[in-house]
């Protein structure tokens, strides 16, 4: 029988094995060394008084016993997250600092008025802007360098990582001046853009990185995208685009921040386009001030040219 006093850092670390599929992978998830995690686990199955995994399967797996008991567990710290939830609603006390993860483009045209608005509002909270690209910002969050961030949909991110869906915007097609495709009437159809060399905001398409909105939208319609380049940097790709390297293809808020004298604007006929929401590690609980910034980013207005999603 679980005594009361059985420690939460116990179930972070029980769910963690459970999530990642091993006790190393459960670690770094975790932000705990090894053996501590399987010290906790070792301990939950003391009090439990039956083992809670099968450790001669890999990856290990649930007994039924752990089965029931990671329910339990994932009821208590959900029920623990919202009670701190409820608490941080009633107080207007929340201080300290927030390291913030986004990508440029969400960098330029969201980012500056939520600030603004911190820095009146809730003075003393101070936020740290760290700017990566999307899977460097996946990384920077599993290593504990960022509280929250803000990060496209696609590729798919971990189970270990909550979200919360904010907007959504079309693709846009950026063409050097005099190109064929300035002809057609918006918007463009993919099968048209799909004959030209591309290039595109993330990396280049290849299987073992999936999901990027643009490789996506092309291979749905039947096109393999022939990307000539990648960029992180919205500035760049309509240099390059300027330069006649190949067609450009993005996201509106890419485009809405960048300098697009010398090139054409078009829309791209996909209404899938990119969306985009704020994530935070499932199994590190948030500091108030992070809280906060979590509550001020779902409550911001979402920028020009994009859709508010639910």
């Amino acid at each position: 029988m679980l005594r009361p006093e059985v420690r939460l850092e116990w179930f972070v670390s029980f769910l963690g094995v459970i999530d990642t599929g091993s006790f190393s992978a459960a670690a770094e998830a975790v932000h705990r060394s090894q053996p501590r995690v399987s010290m906790h686990v070792a301990a939950l199955e003391r009090e439990a008084g039956v083992p809670l995994f099968d450790r001669s399967k890999r990856p290990v797996r649930l007994t039924e016993a752990g089965e029931v008991l990671a329910g339990h567990a994932r009821a208590i710290l959900y029920r623990l997250g919202t009670a701190e939830e409820a608490m941080a609603t009633r107080r207007d006390s929340a201080r300290g600092v927030v390291t913030l993860g986004s990508y440029p483009s969400a960098s330029a045209a969201f980012v500056p008025g939520l600030l603004e608005h911190l820095a009146v509002t809730r003075p003393a909270i101070k936020v740290v802007l760290v700017e990566r690209s999307t899977l460097e910002l996946d990384s920077a969050l599993s290593h504990g360098e960022i509280d929250i961030y803000l990060r496209p949909m696609a590729p798919p991110v971990g189970d270990t990582v909550r979200l919360r869906a904010l907007w959504q915007e079309s693709l846009a097609v950026v063409l050097p001046l005099g190109h064929p495709l300035d002809e057609l009437p918006d918007p463009l159809p993919v099968a048209a853009v799909a004959a030209y060399p591309l290039i595109t905001i993330g990396r280049l398409g290849s299987p073992d990185v999936p999901g990027f909105e643009t490789y996506k939208v092309f291979r749905e319609h039947g096109f393999e995208p022939r990307a000539v380049q990648a960029t992180n940097q919205p500035q760049t790709l309509v240099s390059l685009v300027r330069s006649r390297l190949g067609v450009g293809v993005t996201n509106h808020l890419a485009v809405s921040t960048a300098d697009t004298r010398d090139v054409t604007v078009r829309r791209l006929d996909a209404p899938c386009g990119r969306r985009v929401a704020v994530h935070w590690d499932a199994n590190r609980p948030l500091i108030p001030a992070a809280r906060t910034l979590l509550r001020e980013i779902l409550e911001a207005p979402n920028p020009p040219g994009t859709q508010r999603l639910s």
